[in-house]
């Protein structure tokens, strides 16, 4: 592959003609993004240097610390109020990178959308293909009984009264009186299984590959782009990353910008 990149600018035009030809001559584009897909739309990356210094000024933990099984289990009072506080994001709604993908599954050009957010944000776009690596803040599941819950039930004061009367922040079973926790996957968690044989079979057989919003320095998930044997490999990103180097097309800036034209 040889490597053509744009300046911090986004793409000049020869480009954005270039990227149309690609995504014109594709029939099987697989997009994998991470969190700067959704910081267009609002929703901060939890490890940003504002993220970083809410956490240890007021929890004295690191995020990753926090949105960790261990401290779920330790802490989960603690736990719930930091992941309301900082991931959870109802009004956000999907930017033009949502969309534009949106609009290429439509179009039969998008095999899959394989992501690292947890915000629901790309099916809520209208893409129907989407494998969640790390979940899903709209999915909550009782670990008692199994019952699932969505977004709303959790975040009601009304649904965090334990069976003793005690109101706190972690959301409680109607039917068994068991914790409900995300279905995230936290750190120190293995992904799931399922999950992530579909976003590697999708990488695998895409003849495109667009990388989006993502640092590539979460594993597991960011060893998947290694499956790919296709065509064309573009990334879409702020910064320089692992396989900036061995795209076809380049743009550091914002993904929404990028895909834009294609609106």
């Amino acid at each position: 592959m040889s490597g053509q990149v744009t300046n911090e600018q986004g793409m000049s035009e020869q480009d954005k003609a270039r990227f149309a030809d690609m995504i014109e001559s594709s029939k099987a584009i697989v997009f994998f993004g991470g969190a700067g897909v959704s910081t267009e739309s609002g929703i901060p990356d939890f490890r940003s240097e504002t993220g970083l210094y809410n956490a240890m000024t007021k929890y004295g933990c690191s995020p990753e610390e926090i949105i960790s099984h261990s401290f779920f289990v330790r802490k989960t009072e603690i736990f719930y109020e930091y992941y309301k506080e900082n991931l959870i994001y109802p009004d956000a709604k999907p930017n033009k990178a949502h969309l534009a993908l949106a609009k290429f599954e439509r179009e039969g050009r998008m095999k899959a959308v394989v992501t690292q957010n947890i915000d629901g944000l790309h099916q809520l776009a209208g893409s129907k293909t989407v494998f969640e690596l790390h979940g899903s803040v709209l999915r909550n599941i009782c670990m008692k009984c199994g019952e699932v819950y969505d977004l709303d039930y959790i975040m009601a004061p009304e649904n965090c009264v334990d069976k003793h009367g005690k109101a706190g922040s972690v959301p409680w079973c109607k039917k068994c009186s068991g914790m409900v926790k995300p279905d995230v996957v936290l750190y120190e968690e293995a992904l799931n299984y399922g999950i992530m044989m579909n976003a590697e079979a999708a990488i695998k057989s895409a003849d495109m590959l667009i990388i989006g919003g993502t640092s590539l320095m979460v594993q597991p998930a960011a060893s998947f782009i290694n499956y790919f044997k296709g065509k064309y490999l573009v990334v879409l990103n702020k910064t320089h990353i692992s396989y900036s180097d061995r795209a076809d097309l380049v743009s550091y800036g914002p993904i929404g910008e990028a895909l834009r034209q294609f609106l």
